[in-house]
C-alpha cells in the first residue's frame, strides 16, 4: 500500500503547519538551491541557444496538443505494428482496472515499478494492493517514500523533505519487511545508503517477471516509449521482466524522433542540472528474445481532454515534469510538497491539479492562490509555460463559483467605482470624511490576510482634490 493525500487540508492550513517545521525547511532549501545552481550553470553554457531550444520545445508541444487526436491514433497504429497492445483509459478507475487485469493475466502477484507520476496520480499501487498484488518501487527516492509509508513531496526527488539520518532509520526499520534487510551498522553516508538500496533491490529485479512504468515521451511515428532516469533501476525494470505495462498520459506524445531531440537537451538541464541524462531507455513494441515479450501501453486521459479545452489552461499540458519551477519557487521552498495535497506539487501542481480534478473542493480551489505571482517559475520553465497567467486565470474561475459570489460582487463594485471618474471622486470624499472611523484591521473580510495587516491611513483629502486646489496649471 501507499499513503494517499486524502485528508490533507487546503493549502493555507497545510502550509501553516509546514512552515513551522524547521528541519524540513532546512532540507528543502539546501536541496532546491543545489539543484537550482547546477541547472543555472549548464543552461548558461548554451547562451542564446537555450532560448531557441525553449521556444522550439514550446512550439512542438503546442502543435502536438492542437492535433492530439491525430497523433494519438498514429501512436496506437505504430505501437500495434511493433507488437505492442494499446489500451485507452478515460479515468483513474479505468486505468487501474486495466492494469490490474493485465497483471492478473500474468499469474504474478509482485510487480516492480519505474518512477511514474501517472501511476501515482491514479494511486495504482493501492488499486493493485486491493487485488492482492504488491507493487515495489525501485527508484531510490520512491523506495524511501514507500518504505516510510510517506508521501512524495517533489516531482523529481520525492524524498527531498527527508534528511540522511531519517532515511537511515527508515531503511533499518522497514527494509526487512519488504525483502532484503539493511545491513547491520548502516550509517547515513550517502554511499552506504545507496548500497543498501542496491542490495535490497537486486534480488527483486532478478525474480520479478512483470514491470510497470510510465514514459517521459512517446514518439508517435515509431511507437517508441522513452524513459529518462539517473540510477539504472529503470533500465533493469524495462529489460529483465517478461511483461511490461506502461501507463502514459496522452499529453506525453511527440510527433517524431527529431522532435524528441529537442527535449533530450531541455529535460536533463532543467531537471538534474546535467548536460545529458545518465540513463535513457527507449523501446518500440517487442523484439523476440530481447527484453519483455509482452508490452501493453495504457493511454491515460483522467481529465486531460478537459484541460485541453481551456485555451489558457491547456499550456499546463506542455509540462515535461522537470521540476525546475519547484526548485525556484519561494513558496514551495518554505512549505514543501505535501501542503499542495497532490502528487503534483509546486507551481505546476497549482495549475495542473485543479484542472485535472476540477475545482469542486476547498483543496483544489486554494491551489491557484498558492503563489506570490513572482514569475520565477515562468522564467525557468523549459517549455515556456506561463504559470502566473494560468494561476490568475484559475483564480477568476474560483471567484465565479457559488461560494465566492460575495468576493465577485465586491470586485464588481470596485470596477464600477474605478471606471467612473464621478463615482471615484465621491468615494474618495466619503472616505476622507469618515477617515477617523476606519479600524486598524478588517477582521474576517478576507480571512487571515486582513487580520494580520494594518489598514493604511486614509488621508484627509485625495490626491485629486489636492491637485485641483494646488497643482492644476502648474508645471
Amino acid at each position: 500500500m501507499s499513503a494517499t493525500f486524502l485528508g490533507i487540508p487546503p493549502f493555507p492550513e497545510a502550509a501553516r503547519t509546514a512552515v513551522n517545521d524547521a528541519q524540513t525547511r532546512h532540507n528543502l532549501r539546501k536541496a532546491t538551491h543545489t539543484i537550482r545552481d547546477k541547472r543555472a550553470s549548464v543552461v548558461d553554457e548554451l547562451h542564446d541557444d537555450w532560448q531557441r531550444l525553449r521556444a522550439e520545445g514550446a512550439a512542438v508541444k503546442e502543435h502536438t496538443l492542437r492535433h492530439l487526436d491525430r497523433y494519438l491514433e498514429q501512436l496506437e497504429e505504430s505501437v500495434t505494428r511493433a507488437g505492442g497492445q494499446v489500451h485507452w483509459a478515460a479515468d483513474a478507475d479505468e486505468a487501474n482496472a486495466i492494469v490490474t487485469r493485465l497483471v492478473k493475466a500474468t499469474g504474478e502477484t509482485d510487480v516492480v515499478k519505474v518512477k511514474s507520476m501517472a501511476t501515482q496520480e491514479i494511486e495504482l499501487n493501492n488499486a493493485l494492493a486491493e487485488a492482492g498484488i504488491t507493487a515495489y518501487e525501485t527508484d531510490l527516492a520512491e523506495l524511501i517514500v514507500q518504505l516510510g509509508d510517506d508521501l512524495p513531496s517533489h516531482i523529481l526527488v520525492p524524498a527531498i523533505h527527508l534528511g540522511r539520518s531519517q532515511i537511515r532509520e527508515i531503511f533499518l526499520e522497514q527494509m526487512a519487511e519488504w525483502g532484503t534487510p539493511a545491513p547491520e551498522g548502516l550509517t547515513d553516508d550517502p554511499r552506504a545508503l545507496a548500497e543498501a538500496a542496491r542490495v535490497h533491490l537486486r534480488e527483486r529485479f532478478l525474480r520479478t517477471r512483470t514491470a510497470i512504468s510510465g514514459a517521459n515521451f512517446a514518439v508517435a511515428d515509431s511507437g517508441t516509449m522513452v524513459v529518462l532516469e539517473s540510477e539504472g533501476n529503470g533500465r533493469m525494470c524495462l529489460t529483465l521482466p517478461q511483461t511490461l505495462i506502461s501507463v502514459v498520459g496522452i499529453e506525453k506524445i511527440v510527433p517524431t524522433w527529431s522532435d524528441l531531440e529537442v527535449f533530450m537537451q531541455l529535460l536533463p538541464r532543467s531537471s538534474t542540472g546535467e548536460r545529458m541524462n545518465p540513463y535513457t531507455s527507449t523501446w518500440t513494441g517487442v523484439t523476440p528474445g530481447d527484453g519483455p515479450q509482452e508490452f501493453h501501453l495504457v493511454l491515460l486521459d483522467n481529465g486531460r481532454t478537459d484541460v485541453l479545452a481551456d485555451t489558457v489552461g491547456r499550456q499546463a499540458l506542455r509540462c515535461i515534469r522537470c521540476s525546475a519551477c519547484l526548485n525556484t519557487c519561494p513558496v514551495y521552498e518554505r512549505t514543501g510538497g505535501h501542503a499542495y495535497g497532490s502528487v503534483y506539487p509546486g507551481p505546476i501542481g497549482a495549475i495542473l491539479t485543479p484542472q485535472l480534478r476540477g475545482m469542486s473542493s476547498a483543496v483544489d480551489e486554494a491551489l491557484p492562490y498558492a503563489s506570490s505571482l513572482c514569475g520565477a517559475c515562468y522564467e525557468v520553465c523549459p517549455v515556456a509555460i506561463d504559470i502566473p497567467e494560468v494561476l490568475v486565470h484559475l483564480r477568476e474561475e474560483v471567484t465565479a463559483t457559488p461560494g465566492h459570489l460575495g468576493e465577485k460582487a465586491m470586485m464588481a463594485g470596485a470596477e464600477a467605482v474605478f471606471s467612473s471618474s464621478r463615482a471615484l471622486g465621491a468615494a474618495q470624499r466619503a472616505a476622507g470624511l469618515g477617515r477617523n472611523m476606519v479600524p486598524d484591521h478588517l477582521p474576517g473580510l478576507a480571512g487571515e490576510w486582513t487580520d494580520t495587516r494594518d489598514v493604511p491611513d486614509v488621508p484627509a483629502e485625495s490626491f485629486r482634490a489636492w491637485w485641483n486646489k494646488r497643482g492644476k496649471g502648474q508645471r
